[in-house]
């Protein structure tokens, strides 16, 4: 969000300034009104650094990092018995992101006048999900922020260390993609037409596989503005469908099962709920506060559906069990933990042992779909390249054998 600079008059009639961040000049001043400062003066920041991070920013790099290091840093701080307001300015200056910088800025002057931390950063949820509030707000409550700090830190690198070896055994499959179909773009606007053509002149019949590499290659060249407008629709209405409770149901319910990734994404969706939901309950919330947290993250449409219905059934005096198993998301095996757990009060530890187990699994399983998705990736393109060849030396082969 914007930055504004502004100049106001406090109730002692002394002059403040300061900046504050809101989505406009009106959210500004109605802002500094709820702190009772009168603005007299509101102006837009805009810094060479802001722009300089604006991209990276919309691209969410080094968002989730930053904010691992802030909690992290703040939690020592808070812990080596520093004042909040302190902690805080010494985190402004020790920030590398303009944005961020300006975000933790916004949270100290706001604690400064009497608002709580939890509180100021909803205002924030490019940077906070209502897990980490919701922790930050137990944590204010039962004064022990820097304890609830720590938590979320260790919670955050947890989740930082699945995310970094999915994308650590995916780059090297998708750099083979991105290189393979450069290949066969160069092979098919390129290289095809410039052999086919020279054969054409010569009044010959071409061979019908040839004949389609011509057509596809005329079509890449000639229409490429076409095929990349009608995937832009595609993609637009794609976007537009899975916004939609029912669209993005069925999406959730395909990516279930399907027959490779469909149990791997199961057991992630399943791990993250479980952590999660043993983290939130560790931290002192309750548990349907912490169901509903949970349902906000579980990234599954099917599964946040099951866990609201467990969050009702809990508000009825119900079991949670029932509807997590009737979803087809949790096996019957994970199912039946949760339910002993929940009968022996020992829930909280159950879920972390669920956890941990599915992680360690699912781990597991991903080294051995990255190892198995490279040679399958480079023998399909191995496949594809060997036909196009073979659909540019037939013609040249024939020529010269004069079987035209």
């Amino acid at each position: 969000m914007p930055r504004f600079s502004y100049t106001a008059i406090a109730d002692d009639r002394k002059t403040v300034k300061g900046s504050v961040t809101a989505e406009n000049a009106y959210a500004a001043r109605k802002q500094l009104r709820a702190r009772n400062l009168h603005p007299t003066n509101i102006a837009a920041i805009s810094t060479q650094a802001e722009r300089r991070f604006s991209f990276m920013s919309l691209l969410g790099k080094g968002r989730k990092k930053e904010v691992l290091n802030f909690t992290k840093q703040l939690a020592t701080l808070l812990t080596a018995g520093i004042k909040l307001t302190e902690a805080l300015s010494v985190l402004i200056q020790q920030s590398s992101d303009a944005k961020f910088q300006n975000v933790i800025t916004d949270i100290r002057d706001r604690v400064v006048s009497g608002e709580s931390v939890a509180d100021t950063m909803r205002d924030y949820s490019d940077y906070f999900d209502v897990i980490y509030i919701s922790m930050v707000h137990i944590g204010e409550v039962t004064g022990m922020l820097a304890s609830s700090l720590t938590t979320i830190t260790q919670f955050l690198e947890k989740r930082q260390r699945v995310e970094t070896k999915i994308i650590t055994v995916m780059i090297y499959p998708v750099i083979l993609i991105v290189i393979c179909i450069a290949a066969l773009l160069i092979l098919t606007t390129a290289v095809i037409p410039k052999i086919t053509e020279q054969i054409a002149k010569a009044g010959q019949e071409l061979p019908v596989i040839t004949k389609i590499m011509m057509t596809v290659s005329y079509v890449l060249r000639n229409w490429w503005f076409v095929i990349l407008a009608v995937l832009a629709v595609i993609f637009w209405g794609y976007k537009r469908f899975v916004a939609t409770e029912k669209g993005m149901l069925m999406r959730d319910r395909l990516l279930l099962s399907l027959p490779i990734f469909g149990p791997l994404i199961r057991q992630r969706v399943v791990a993250r709920f479980a952590s999660t939901l043993s983290t939130l309950l560790a931290s002192g919330l309750s548990m349907a506060d912490s169901l509903r947290a949970v349902a906000e993250v579980t990234g599954n449409g099917v599964m946040r559906h099951a866990v609201n219905q467990a969050r009702e059934r809990i508000l009825a005096g119900a079991d949670i069990t029932t509807p997590l198993r009737d979803s087809g998301v949790i096996d019957p095996a994970t199912a039946h933990m949760v339910a002993v757990g929940e009968k022996s009060g020992e829930l909280e530890s159950m879920l972390a042992r669920i956890s941990e187990n599915l992680e360690s699994s699912t781990d597991v399983v991903i080294e051995r779909l990255g190892a198995a998705i490279e040679p399958l990736i480079i023998v399909s393109m191995a496949a594809i390249v060997g036909l196009i060849a073979y659909a540019t030396l037939l013609p040249i082969i024939r020529f010269s054998a004069g079987q035209f």
